[in-house]
């Protein structure tokens, strides 16, 4: 007869008895584990969803400021979206499928830009100045969702006809009291709404600097430059500059609205 089974069962006993414990102790760590991660989830696609259908009503506003006579659209794209083009519309998505941000995988858009009834085109079917113009529909639509402290935009209305070039200055204008813009410019429809104009001069030293200009000599440089067409203004620009002194042979706008154009 063992003399020492008893005891050797009680020390087991013991032993089991405070793994079932530290197991109830991670089971309940756990599940409190899964229900923090669970309720961060929901949190996230609360935000994500949120911030989403801000965007997208910014988005909506803003193209219609650019473009009256047309309409823009975001749309999210989910998983099982995919078999119907990505273009299903929120109110059509069941609660249960779009429960995870999971299920998002992308974001499209479509646009009309002579019509607001018509289906829309996509950014691919898109020309260059209608791209141009949807990409700063976005941008001013993230703007006024959360905004930045300055933006620096470079010759963002170089592919834009002349009415829309006019719709993103007033746009620019309207944002500029929760932001300052700085932008490039050869185009005379950005200098209506700037506060302040200022030249670079480069002298023969390659040396930059940064002069107060008056409004109505940043408009005579962009005149003269408009006049050109670009290979004339390519071939015509050395004998443009030798008709002005060195040091101003660069000329640049800048103001908390739109900031900066250069000729090289």
């Amino acid at each position: 007869m063992n003399k020492k089974a008893f005891e050797q069962y009680n020390n087991f006993t013991k032993q089991r008895d405070q793994l079932l414990t530290r197991r109830e102790e991670l089971d309940t760590s756990a599940k409190s584990i899964d229900e923090l991660i669970a309720n961060l989830d929901m949190r996230k696609d609360e935000a994500i969803e949120r911030t989403f259908k801000q965007v997208a009503k910014n988005f909506e506003e803003v193209f219609e400021k650019l473009v009256p006579a047309g309409r823009g659209k975001l749309i999210i794209q989910r998983r099982m979206d995919q078999g119907d083009d990505g273009d299903a519309d929120d109110e059509d998505v069941d609660d249960t499928q779009k429960s995870t941000v999971d299920n998002y995988t992308g974001i499209s858009i479509k646009v009309s830009f002579n019509s607001k009834v018509d289906e829309g085109l996509r950014i691919q079917q898109l020309s260059g100045g209608q791209k141009s113009l949807v990409a700063l529909a976005t941008v001013f639509a993230i703007q006024k969702c959360d905004p930045a402290p300055f933006y620096l935009f470079d010759e963002i209305d170089a592919n834009l006809d002349a009415q829309y070039r006019t719709a993103v200055a007033a746009m620019i204008h309207e944002l500029s009291d929760k932001a300052q813009f700085i932008t490039t410019t050869f185009r005379p429809e950005m200098l209506v709404s700037a506060d302040k104009f200022y030249g670079v001069t480069f002298n023969n030293q390659k040396v930059s600097s940064i002069r107060s200009i008056k409004r109505e000599e940043a408009q005579e440089f962009v005149d003269q430059v408009c006049s050109f067409s670009y290979f004339h203004c390519l071939t015509s620009l050395t004998s443009f500059c030798r008709r002005r002194k060195p040091s101003d042979r660069r000329l640049c706008l800048i103001s908390n609205i739109v900031g900066v154009c250069y000729l090289y």
